[in-house]
């Protein structure tokens, strides 16, 4: 530790007040440093001096006389605080009476663009024209061209409930493709799966459209029958 950390440390070494730690490298280097010694000796003299003198009665007004210098030494940013408050306060004397009216004319508005968007997608009946287009924005899947491939089975048998009309759904990506489908009556064997595949994966579908863009999940209800005559 050299003079400069030492004469720092020298107030509290004379007092006690510093750790155990730093008090005994500070009383090793006053052994070895006159400089040092010197500078305590002086810090004794004064506390010496400083305890013989007589405390002083302080004015009787004094503490009014410091809340009136610190009134008038407030800080701009105080005065700068207490303005916009004010100004927050008239602002809000001002709009607050309106903000009833305002919000009722939101949830109004709302309400009726919720009513008008409902509408338009879910698409109104309207008479139809000829050469005329659909104009609901949400256009669900249908079938284009179904693939002359036939379907065993589909023979109604009397007593028997799963021949006659077979009837599926299919279900569509977004490229018309068919992922799936589901047998909702008629014939359900393999030999009929298998033809069914066949007859989905050749026929042509138009999958639903959103605003006019191809989008997945459309489904489509197919119906299959055969009549045979016995001559």
């Amino acid at each position: 530790m050299n003079c400069h950390d030492v004469e720092r440390r020298l107030p509290g070494y004379y007092d006690g007040a510093i750790p155990l730690d730093d008090h005994a490298v500070v009383r090793e280097h006053l052994n070895e440093c006159v400089d040092c010694r010197d500078m305590l000796e002086s810090y004794r003299r004064l506390s010496v001096c400083l305890a013989n003198v007589e405390p002083v009665a302080a004015p009787s007004d004094l503490a009014m006389r410091i809340r009136v210098q610190a009134a008038h030494s407030v800080s701009p940013w105080v005065g700068f605080q207490r303005s916009c408050s004010r100004g927050l306060l008239s602002f809000q004397d001002i709009f607050k009476p309106l903000a009833v009216s305002a919000t009722g004319g939101i949830l109004t508005a709302l309400v009726v663009f919720v009513l008008v968007v409902g509408n338009v997608l879910v698409g109104v009946p309207m008479g139809i024209v000829a050469n005329d287009l659909p104009l609901n924005l949400v256009q669900p899947a249908r079938l284009e061209s179904l693939a002359p491939f036939p379907v065993p089975g589909v023979v109604a048998t009397e007593g028997d409930p799963n021949s006659g009309v077979l009837v599926l759904e299919a279900t569509l990506n977004s490229s018309g493709e068919v992922v799936s489908y589901n047998i909702l009556s008629g014939p359900s064997d393999e030999a009929v799966k298998h033809q069914i595949d066949q007859v989905l994966l050749f026929s042509r579908f138009r999958p639903e459209l959103s605003f006019g863009r191809p989008t997945g999940g459309g489904r489509v209800l197919l119906s299959f029958s055969e009549v045979r005559v016995h001559g």
